[in-house]
């Protein structure tokens, strides 16, 4: 297998063949760009420790939701790859998302990622940085690149099991500011990271101003259209509810994204039925309009009120993950149950 200039560097590191200024930049200088510079950054993620001596130059995120964290940031002069996307990029972000190439519009192969020299991996998903995913974060840090695994991926979570984890306690949006903060101090720009937090909680206040829906009931689904995988309790669909007082017709799993049958699902009988209306195309339905088409024709949903009604809020699928366009799906969701009356 080939390996990178960096690459090849750290493996020789590891022997104690080269010392560490060594495998900088190959000029020699010590020299180090604003912002880049200062002591290594060390900090617990996800059971593990990780050190990162200088502030990262070549980034790659794995994943959509810790690319966009990294692009609101302003960091895309500090990427050199992304990849796994289910939507378009979040809006606003569009300029600095084009100086970044895409690896792949899902999962990259390891040596791509390799071939990109990089010296920084950002996962939102412990399936991403492990066995079947890109590669486990071993296979990284042995080559001396430093990974990084969004927390609301791993902490409360049982990521063990088949599907999509379970949870042990209800995610808050604290985790996912906490993931903000954390990759800004490893780039050297804690300033901005607090600056995005701030947007972010500002949105949610204005959001959730008045709301008072406790007498609601929602229900989200995701994708598949032949075993629907429907939010369980505790997840970003979970934050959205409990911060609108709503209630989860499938509260009652600590699942992810447990699959449940039509027939329950009509039997629950949701106020409102919260979509994800996904660009991929990796399962069935994958289209608000897909969805749509088949509730409203299927024998065993057409009759739920929601779909008598209407009463459809569509989100993209970063929207209904741990990240923070879980705000952008708290709004979308607010502003629904208004214009349906159901927020008190």
């Amino acid at each position: 297998m080939h390996l990178s200039r960096s690459a090849r560097c750290s493996v020789l590191l590891l022997t104690g063949a080269l010392l560490l200024t060594a495998c900088g930049s190959g000029s020699g200088s010590s020299a180090k760009p604003a912002g880049t510079g200062g002591p290594g950054v060390t900090f617990d993620n996800c059971g593990r420790k990780v050190t990162v001596e200088d502030a990262p130059k070549r980034a790659v995120s794995l994943n959509q939701g810790t690319t966009e964290i990294l692009l609101s940031l302003g960091l895309a002069d500090r990427m050199v790859g992304t990849a796994t996307w289910t939507d378009p990029v979040m809006k606003g972000l569009e300029k600095a998302d084009a100086e970044v190439p895409r690896l792949a519009d899902n999962q990259p192969s390891f040596e791509k990622v390799l071939a990109t020299e990089p010296d920084f991996v950002a996962s939102s998903f412990a399936s991403t940085l492990g066995k079947g995913g890109v590669a486990p974060r071993e296979k990284f840090e042995e080559l001396g690149v430093p990974t990084y695994l969004s927390p609301a991926d791993c902490e409360g979570k049982d990521n063990s099991g088949d599907g999509d984890g379970a949870r042990s306690k209800p995610l808050t949006m604290e985790t996912v500011y906490r993931e903000v903060r954390e990759l800004a101090r490893v780039f050297r720009v804690e300033k901005r990271g607090e600056q995005l937090v701030d947007r972010l909680k500002s949105r949610v206040t204005k959001a959730t101003s008045g709301i008072r829906a406790e007498d609601t009931t929602l229900l989200y689904w995701f994708a598949n259209q032949e075993s629907p995988y429907m939010a369980g309790c505790c997840g970003a669909p979970g934050i959205i509810t409990d911060t609108l007082g709503a209630k989860n017709v499938f509260d009652d799993t600590k699942q992810e994204w447990p699959q449940i049958n039509w027939e329950t699902v009509a039997d629950r009988d949701p106020d409102v039925l919260v979509i994800g209306d996904l660009t991929r195309k990796s399962q069935t339905a994958e289209s608000a309009a897909k969805k749509i088409a088949f509730l409203e024709s299927n024998p065993a949903t057409k009759n739920m009120k929601a779909v008598k009604d209407k009463r459809y809020v569509l989100l993209s699928g970063q929207a209904m993950n741990p990240t923070i366009r879980t705000v952008e799906g708290l709004e979308k969701v607010a502003a629904a149950l208004r214009e349906h009356g159901l927020a008190g």
